[in-house]
């Protein structure tokens, strides 16, 4: 599919080589929406969580503390910069690191977290982003070897082949993976029952933007 059919008119190229990275309004839309959306986290405080206690009307204040705080508040920037190179970036392999990193990130900001339901649903989360990897890698690493390039400018001039279309499937399943949607989203929404608004909110923004990003992207292999 033409590139300009998808994210408005080409702004323009930067040539790297093999790899030709590109510039449209829709990109750098989401780029902007990214980093705004990181830098009023990175201002931000936390928040305390009130939880009630079952049997009385007494209520449970959670609340983090200054050290855990920096470090959620310093993932949160990496998961929000990580995003934003996702969405601008024309390199399919550079696509796929930035959204491994996400997943990896997406772990960290609730790994300090000293609840059992929220620690056990970030390690089956870890786990499911590190299988996912291989599906994410390999579909890239496919399409890879049946264009013989990773820039979706060249791509998106090609008429898609089986082979593309099969590394397309498998970078889908890895994507649904490493972002936590359906049908893996289960274990993902119990880590944010953990006390730490609004750094939880990069982690929605992440798996919404990847989502849409790699959508295109599906679009551009395989039409």
């Amino acid at each position: 599919m033409d590139i300009t059919s998808l994210g408005g008119n080409l702004l323009g190229t930067i040539p790297l080589g093999d790899i030709v990275l590109y510039l449209t309004p829709f990109h750098l839309f989401m780029f902007a929406v990214v980093l705004i959306f990181t830098f009023l986290i990175a201002i931000s405080r936390t928040e305390t969580q009130v939880e009630a206690e079952f049997g009385t009307l007494k209520e449970n204040k959670v609340s983090i503390g200054l050290a855990e705080f920096k470090v959620r508040r310093f993932l949160a920037i990496i998961c929000g910069l990580a995003t934003a190179g996702a969405m601008i970036t024309g390199d399919l392999f550079n696509l796929t690191l930035f959204i491994a990193l996400i997943g990896i990130v997406n772990v960290g900001i609730v790994s300090a977290v000293k609840q059992v339901d929220v620690l056990d649903a970030a390690y089956q989360y870890g786990i499911m982003a590190m299988i996912s990897s291989l599906p994410l890698f390999g579909g890239a690493s496919i399409i890879l070897a049946a264009t013989g390039t990773l820039s979706l400018f060249v791509i998106s001039g090609l008429v898609a082949t089986p082979m593309m279309i099969f590394g397309a499937i498998l970078l889908l399943i890895g994507v649904a993976g490493e972002t936590g949607i359906a049908p893996f989203f289960a274990t993902k929404a119990e880590m944010f029952r953990t006390p730490g608004s609004p750094f939880l909110l990069i982690i929605h923004l992440s798996s919404l933007m990847v989502i849409i990003r790699v959508i295109e992207v599906l679009l551009i292999i395989v039409t």
